[in-house]
Parts: structure tokens; C-alpha cells; sequence
């Protein structure tokens, strides 16, 4: 008994002395929809724009020679081959028999019409075809399997992205869920909380390509890590257990 209270004195004087720290982590963090910075609204009208360094493939059907990384004919559009045109600084990419082309800030939309013009001079009603390789989606922190999600369609539900990441691991803090957002040169953060208040449905927001999700860890994690050290028992659970019966 005398063991138990010691341990148990040792674990409070921890306690109070010793802060985890959780840089996502906010005392007054804005939860609601309402608060959210109007880049992160829902917008059905959302197309992704073509940015420096996207890695495009083109696609002619039944015209290899025009094709670079194409989905129709004999060459692979898979990143490992390389067959890909990169856009460079400037915002340019190198089209075969048509030379260097602006395309950042444009849609894949209007990027496909826009070569169906040009190749329309060669070929009678040419289908052309747009992929953008690089569209990804970062999911880190506390979620069972963190990655970088590769996506094909411009919208995507947040908790669609947690699901593919296995879901929430045990310590996730699903009350200060940060979404990372770069518009032009700047960086926008929404503080989602999936814990309480507004229904799920009107928190979980569309990600788009190139966000980064950052699930942050409760604040008792790194004790919990701790305290199996500390004390001689079975598991950390098992001290925190013994140690709240205690008082």
C-alpha cells in the first residue's frame, strides 16, 4: 500500500511539473463552420488550377506522336517512366510540334479545349486528354497509416481522406484537426473540430489537391509514454489506471 501511494505521489508531482507540448493545439480555437476562412467554404464550382512544377501527361487519340505519357496509346503515363512534361518557373511546358505553352493558373478544362483548337489544324476532331500526376492530398499526425494521398478529382471530403488513412489512431485529438491551405503565396489554416457542435456533414469540408491535414495528438500522450517507465507495470494503461484509483 505504502509502494502504491509513493508511485502515486511520484505520478502527481509529474504531472505539475511536466507540460506536453502540441504546437496544433489551441485553447480558443475557432470550431465552427461559420468561422472558417471563406477559402475553405464549400465551393461546387472548384476546378484545380494547373501550378509551377505540376507534372501533366497529353493524350491524342490514335496520335502517339502528339502524346506524351499517353492513356490511350503505347506509352505509360506512370510518374516512374518519366513521360511527363514539368512546369517550369515561368509557368511553361514543352508540347511536341507546338513549343513552349503557358498553362499555370489554367484548368484542365480549359487546358484540353484549348489543344483541341491547335490540334484541330492537324487533325479532323481530335480527343484530347488531361492528367495532371501530382495531385495529392497530406494526411499526418494521428491518423493509423499517415501518407500522401494521390487524387484524381478536384473535390474530396475530409473525413473521405481520414478513411483512407485507415481512420483516427487512439490518441488522435479530433477536437483541433488543421487543414493547410496554399492560395497563390499564401497559406490558410481551418480548425476543424469533429468532436461537437454543428452536425458532421457541415464539417466535413471538401480538401482539394495539395492541402495538408495535420491531426494533432491528446495532450496526454507523451505521459502516457512516460509513465511505463516510471513505474513497474504491465502497460502505461495500467499505471494511469492504479494511479486514478488511488485517489
Amino acid at each position: 500500500m505504502k509502494k502504491i501511494l509513493f508511485y502515486s505521489l511520484l505520478l502527481l508531482s509529474i504531472l505539475t511539473s511536466c507540460k506536453t507540448s502540441n504546437l496544433f493545439v489551441e485553447e480558443n480555437t475557432r470550431n465552427t463552420v461559420q468561422d472558417l476562412d471563406s477559402v475553405f467554404l464549400s465551393n461546387n464550382k472548384y476546378e484545380y488550377q494547373i501550378r509551377i512544377d505540376d507534372k501533366i501527361t497529353i493524350s491524342v487519340w490514335g496520335q502517339d506522336e502528339f502524346s506524351v505519357g499517353s492513356t490511350y496509346g503505347i506509352y505509360n503515363s506512370n510518374e516512374v517512366y518519366g513521360k511527363w512534361l514539368m512546369v517550369d518557373a515561368k509557368g511553361n511546358i514543352e508540347i511536341p510540334k507546338i513549343g513552349s505553352y503557358h498553362v499555370e493558373k489554367m484548368t484542365i478544362v480549359q487546358l484540353k479545349e484549348s489543344l483541341k483548337k491547335i490540334y484541330g489544324e492537324w487533325i479532323k476532331t481530335p480527343i484530347v486528354d488531361i492528367k495532371i500526376l501530382n495531385q495529392e492530398i497530406t494526411v499526418l499526425g494521428e491518423v493509423r497509416d499517415p501518407q500522401v494521398i494521390p487524387v484524381d478529382k478536384s473535390h474530396n471530403s475530409l473525413l473521405e481522406m481520414i478513411a483512407r488513412c485507415k481512420g483516427f489512431d487512439f490518441y488522435a485529438n479530433t477536437a483541433y484537426i488543421k487543414v493547410f491551405r496554399q492560395v497563390g503565396k499564401n497559406v490558410h489554416v481551418a480548425n476543424i473540430n469533429l468532436t461537437k457542435g454543428a452536425p458532421v456533414s457541415a464539417r466535413n469540408i471538401n480538401l482539394y489537391p495539395g492541402d495538408v491535414v495535420v491531426v494533432p495528438s491528446k495532450k496526454y500522450k507523451e505521459f502516457d509514454k512516460r509513465v511505463s517507465t516510471i513505474i513497474p507495470f504491465t502497460t502505461a494503461l495500467t499505471s494511469a489506471a492504479i494511479f486514478l484509483g488511488a485517489f
